[in-house]
């Protein structure tokens, strides 16, 4: 049921991008506005993602957690039936309010269903569906929006979000930890991540505007901060970053994801302007990323459980690292065999670190606090992916679309690299299960 779940955040986040075309062309709106389908979503999640986290840590994990399933299954019939551009962004939105949770709480769950000795080959699996989604979801659009319109790319969720909740109670009830959500706190954190996610939309277009606005995101957070200083419980979980385990897999999930994210961008691009490839045979020489670590994702979580994850880690972020040089240093050649190549080493080191950073990200926190942990863990994958994107938009504004892909994926491979460096240090205090 929690894999489930996983199934329909991850596939929503993907599936809408093909459908935009569609829907500005249903409803009347400029394909420019149509973005916001998609950004509306992505920022709901951002900024839902920490308070769900409290809210299930005080409430209970099953819950808050199925309020988010039902929050999704009804937007996605808003969606559906959306009459015009306004209400499908509004509907979005709330979409992704409630995909927050799921994303939060999904964890949570997880680390109270599954005992602790299988705890790193579940995380492998849950990896694995995360890529298996994220591959699919173009796939999955492109077959959906070939026999009906768009409205039943949202219209599917329902049925399947209805079973999710009917199946609600063969998750584990768990009493909340009786303590107050700070107001104060939940609406600097809200703000944060409007301003951020606003300005870094911005940034590449308008600079001083886009600085601007993430400048004021950075004080929103100094006042969070400072307004939950006192707290036990704080909703940035700085009582879990004081941990130096969790502190260096946040910072080194950021760092891997941004390099994901740029690498996710620029090879289209680097196969369709460098390769002269065609649409159809670059998404086809795209996916040997994802089905690499769709193999290496369940057999990394095996692994975490009789090797420190910071060596897997490591070495993980290190063949991400190696895999991007290659195809972005290697001269280019009409069959791309040294890009083939490149991505399967990339696929490979991107499932060796993402499921045993991501275990340790749940270990290293007390199971009270795993709400925390779990949001913590989206919100790393989401910012790094955000700070890719951005980095993204500026090497297009700077350098020519002939050299931008290539000077993108030897970033994305340093980006990795420094998860690598990262991961390593961690080495020196951590045992085999991946506790400090």
């Amino acid at each position: 049921m929690l894999l489930v779940s996983l199934v329909l955040v991850v596939l929503d986040s993907a599936i809408a991008n093909v459908a935009l075309p569609s829907i500005a062309a249903s409803l009347g709106a400029d394909a420019s506005d149509t973005v916001w389908v998609v950004s509306s979503y992505q920022l709901a999640v951002l900024v839902a993602l920490l308070p769900c986290g409290a809210l299930g840590e005080i409430h209970g994990p099953r819950r808050v957690f199925l309020i988010g399933v039902a929050l999704f299954t009804a937007a996605s019939a808003g969606c559906a039936f959306a009459p015009n551009l306004p209400v499908l962004v509004a509907a979005r939105f709330v979409q992704g309010l409630g995909g927050g949770a799921m994303m939060a709480l999904g964890a949570m769950n997880l680390r109270f269903a599954v005992p602790q000795r299988l705890l790193g080959t579940i995380i492998g699996v849950n990896a694995m569906t995360i890529a298996i989604s994220s591959a699919a979801g173009p796939g999955v659009a492109g077959a959906i929006l070939s026999v009906a319109s768009w409205p039943w790319l949202f219209a599917v969720n329902i049925p399947i979000g209805i079973v999710v909740l009917l199946c609600g109670g063969l998750l584990g009830y768990r009493e909340g930890v009786k303590r107050q959500l700070n107001i104060t706190a939940l609406l600097a954190n809200t703000l944060m991540f409007i301003l951020f996610f606003s300005g870094a939309d911005r940034i590449a277009s308008a600079p001083i505007s886009g600085s601007i606005l993430v400048g004021a995101a950075i004080l929103c957070l100094v006042a969070l901060l400072y307004v939950e200083r006192k707290s036990a419980a704080p909703l940035i979980p700085t009582d879990l970053l004081a941990e130096p385990a969790f502190r260096v897999a946040v910072i080194a999930s950021i760092s891997c994801f941004t390099g994901q994210m740029l690498s996710y961008v620029a090879l289209p691009f680097y196969l369709q302007h460098t390769l002269h490839m065609s649409p159809v045979l670059a998404g086809l020489y795209m996916m040997p990323w994802p089905a690499a670590t769709i193999i290496i994702a369940p057999i990394s979580g095996r692994l975490a459980d009789r090797i420190k994850t910071a060596w897997l880690c490591a070495s993980g972020g290190g063949l991400l690292a190696i895999g991007l040089l290659i195809a972005g240093l290697f001269p280019a050649e009409p069959r791309g065999i040294a890009f083939v190549i490149g991505t399967v080493i990339a696929g490979i080191g991107f499932g060796l670190f993402q499921t045993p950073n991501n275990r340790i990200l749940l270990l290293s926190a007390p199971k009270a606090r795993s709400g925390a942990a779990g949001a913590m863990q989206g919100t790393a994958r989401l910012l790094g992916q955000t700070l890719g994107a951005i980095s993204m938009s500026l090497i297009f504004e700077t350098t020519p679309l002939t050299s931008a892909p290539g000077i993108a994926l030897v970033l994305a491979g340093i980006c990795a690299a420094v998860s690598s460096c990262v991961s390593l240090s961690r080495a020196r205090y951590e045992r085999v299960d991946g506790v400090s």
